[in-house]
């Protein structure tokens, strides 16, 4: 099983930016596909993006689209969600998780998903 480890969160300003980072271990990343996911206090945690195993495919949140972009680096095990705009309601515990759902899977379901990191915090302040 591949483990995850997000780095990168913090606290910004409404319509400041961050990059947040997923570094794997324990397995070649280029095996899975790879998603984000963000859960914010007293709700449900919620798909944000998702990139195929060779970055050709990825599939967006409405709610993030045009916003955030999500990448990887195979070759440094490692995949990056770029977040741009930021407004509040962004504000939320960020994961990272690689899909048990083949290489190619840009679908939104978390049950697709295997392996989990532990999460970073992203607060957005108004």
């Amino acid at each position: 099983q591949v483990q995850l480890v997000e780095s990168g969160g913090g606290l910004v300003q409404a319509g400041g930016s961050l990059r947040l980072s997923c570094a794997a271990s324990g397995r070649t990343l280029s095996n899975y596909a790879m998603g984000w996911f963000r859960q914010a206090p007293g709700k449900e945690r919620e798909f944000v993006a998702v990139i195929s195993w060779s970055g050709a495919g990825t599939n967006y949140a409405d709610s993030v689209k045009g916003r955030f972009t999500i990448s990887r680096d195979n070759a440094k095990n490692t995949m990056y969600l770029q977040m741009n705009s930021l407004k509040p309601e962004d504000t939320a515990v960020y994961y990272c998780a690689a899909s048990s759902d083949g290489r190619y899977y840009i679908g939104s379901r978390s049950s697709d998903f295997g392996s989990w990191g532990q999460g970073t915090q992203v607060t957005v302040s108004s």
